[in-house]
């Protein structure tokens, strides 16, 4: 997975409260392969309409934000079912960042275990990024080594888990995680049996 340190890039805004997982992918697109790539079905029932055609007025159809990395909306982003599929539709798509002031639990675990970043913003500060935007800012910064966000002529922090952050700033999976501990898991183990010896499991006679 690759890391995440500092992005540089595109913004774009989605200015909807409760977007969820079937706004990011309607189900009837998720029996097909995830080779194929689900970034052209992202968001699908609002980008096009009832005959495929993109919808001009939708941000992401919008040529000033072809190539988005960073993508800005309101709270309770990822809400509803735990579809991962969601999240691969953002990746696919070439989100690396959803930036947000509150995200579903499930769909933000999905986003980290997928190199995509979930910044929580207070309330203040996602308005005042999507007003800038309305006001056609486009390039954006998010570092998250100093957890900062900036667009602009504004600057605003984020949130985010601990372990996720260590997560996404190695480029780590849940493996990778663990075995950054080896050593204090071998230095466990051997000090438990010198402490239990009576507890270590036995070996098989002939072993």
């Amino acid at each position: 997975m690759q890391a995440f340190t500092r992005l540089s890039g595109r913004a774009c805004p989605l200015p909807l409260t409760g977007v969820d997982t079937d706004q990011l992918i309607p189900a009837r697109f998720m029996k097909r392969s995830r080779a194929e790539g689900y970034g052209g079905y992202l968001l699908h029932d609002l980008r096009f309409d009832a005959a495929g055609q993109p919808l001009p007025g939708f941000a992401l159809n919008r040529p000033e934000r072809q190539g988005a990395e960073v993508l800005v909306s309101r709270r309770n982003f990822g809400s509803g079912s735990s579809r991962e599929a969601a999240v691969y539709a953002l990746v696919d798509y070439g989100f690396r960042c959803v930036v947000a002031p509150s995200f579903g639990d499930i769909f933000a675990a999905n986003a980290v275990n997928n190199g995509l970043l979930p910044a929580q913003v207070s309330d203040e500060d996602g308005e005042a990024l999507l007003a800038a935007l309305a006001e056609g800012a486009r390039d954006i910064v998010v570092d998250l080594a100093e957890q900062r966000i900036i667009l602009g002529n504004l600057s605003c922090g984020f949130a985010i888990d601990p372990v996720w952050r260590t997560k996404l700033l190695h480029g780590w999976d849940d493996i990778d995680l663990t075995l950054s501990h080896v050593q204090a898991i071998a230095d466990f183990v051997a000090a438990d049996r010198e402490r239990r010896p009576w507890a270590q499991p036995g070996r098989p006679e002939g072993a």
